[in-house]
């Protein structure tokens, strides 16, 4: 029930985000301690502001309350997906090439499961890191979880350091 209202929420906001600008990072429907949450995380080239976020609010929100196919009162929540993204398809993983990341994995890799580096590139269905002590190849089929990281080199760019 809950992978069908995703993928139906999924399908009815992926036209108005792509008329936005705008790519669907992640949708969630689940219960929480308020009640249940349909939280969607969008991501666009340059950053996602909050009139971006409003605006895709109001507008999701008008086609669900039309298509009126979640039973359950909930809250509809929509924000960036912040510094620290996750990273869940390959579109992405090619998107943040050369960005550091830290990956988790499903089964251990030369027994280790976490891995913090810089992203080297994506191809046949796998990722290449390069952490201390080594460049590592990570199927995308074994990857739990995976985000970027802060990169203070990358931070430390766009400011005049003296």
């Amino acid at each position: 029930m809950k992978n069908e209202i995703v993928d139906r929420v999924r399908a009815l906001a992926d036209p108005i985000l792509l008329n936005e600008g705008m790519d669907l990072v992640d949708t969630e429907y689940r219960r929480e301690s308020k009640g249940w949450v349909l939280r969607l995380t969008l991501d666009k080239e340059g950053g996602v502001t909050l009139d971006d976020c409003i605006r895709v609010s109001h507008e999701v929100g008008r086609s669900l309350d039309v298509e009126d196919f979640i039973q359950t009162p909930y809250t509809l929540e929509v924000s960036s997906p912040g510094l620290t993204r996750p990273l869940k398809t390959e579109k992405d993983f090619m998107k943040y090439r050369h960005r550091l990341i830290k990956v988790k994995t499903v089964d251990s890799i030369e027994n280790r499961r976490q891995f913090k580096g810089r992203l080297l590139g994506v191809s046949e269905n796998q990722i290449e890191i390069e952490v201390e002590g080594g460049v590592f190849q990570i199927p995308l089929s074994n990857v739990a979880k995976a985000n970027l990281e802060v990169d203070q080199d990358v931070l430390r760019k766009g400011h005049h350091i003296k």
